[in-house]
């Protein structure tokens, strides 16, 4: 198999990358020679599991760096970025893919159980949305972004479509997507591209925190022009071509990766 990013001592950084779709990204891309450095936030009960799959990733040969910590603390952030600045060692940041699912899955009303409030819709917002110009903005400022990077950035039907529950998330995503426009506009000068992937319905464990998750699931399998949900190694293999060398001119774009669930 061709390692293409072998020996450029390019680097992705992944937040949120212990599970679903940032992990299935982070083992692709260290298939191909690119080091990994997941940023994620897990409790120790959790740590032998997510061990297992880190062991998998630095299996592969490449450099691999994990940091268990709130990533949306200034104070960790700035940490992280200046380790890095020595870490990479001539080096540079290639893919910054923000796979981030932390937020309230609340009601707008409900008699007997929380719904939800202002705050419930900053936290989502700040966490899945505001925080990828955060890290962004941080690593920019840093100078650790090769010449020609890649954001990646995960977004969901959602952000058209109304689903109980997912007000506060469905906020944050299309906060995302615009975010990313913006970045894909204004980092464009310095190199940098910025795309979002609009996943289709994939059985992670974010998913089966939505309340109704089932019947999501069961409605996406029928329309699904393939009868499967979107796998999370399926979002992987489009992260990974976007982070190709010919992938340069793709700028700005919400891609569709769901076997074309959405024309349904």
């Amino acid at each position: 198999m061709v390692k293409e990013f072998e020996h450029k001592n390019y680097w992705t950084l992944i937040l949120g990358g212990s599970s679903g779709l940032g992990l299935a990204t982070a083992k692709k891309l260290a298939k191909h020679g690119m080091n990994i450095c997941i940023i994620h936030r897990n409790s120790r009960t959790q740590k032998n599991e997510i061990n297992i799959e880190f062991d998998k990733i630095k299996a592969e040969g490449i450099q691999f760096k994990s940091y268990n910590v709130d990533a949306f603390k200034v104070e960790n952030r700035n940490q992280i970025v200046s380790e890095l600045k020595s870490m990479l060692d001539g080096g540079g940041i290639r893919a910054l893919i923000h796979s981030v699912a932390k937020g309230n899955l609340k009601p707008m009303l409900d008699a007997s159980n929380p719904s939800l409030k202002n705050d419930d819709f900053l936290l989502t917002i700040n966490a899945m949305a505001i925080s990828l110009f955060d890290w962004t903005k941080a690593i920019f400022e840093a100078n650790l972004f090769t010449d020609d990077a890649r954001i990646i950035s995960f977004t969901s039907e959602g952000n058209t479509k109304a689903w109980k529950n997912y007000a506060a998330v469905s906020a944050a995503k299309v906060s995302l997507e615009a975010i990313t426009r913006n970045i894909a506009l204004e980092f464009a000068p310095y190199g940098i591209r910025a795309n979002c992937i609009q996943a289709g319905v994939t059985d992670t464990a974010s998913l089966r925190m939505i309340p109704g998750s089932d019947k999501i699931k069961e409605h996406s399998l029928q329309r699904n022009p393939f009868k499967r949900l979107t796998q999370p190694e399926d979002v992987a293999n489009t992260v990974y071509l976007l982070c190709k060398d010919e992938a340069s001119w793709i700028n700005g774009c919400v891609i569709p990766v769901d076997g074309g669930e959405h024309i349904s």
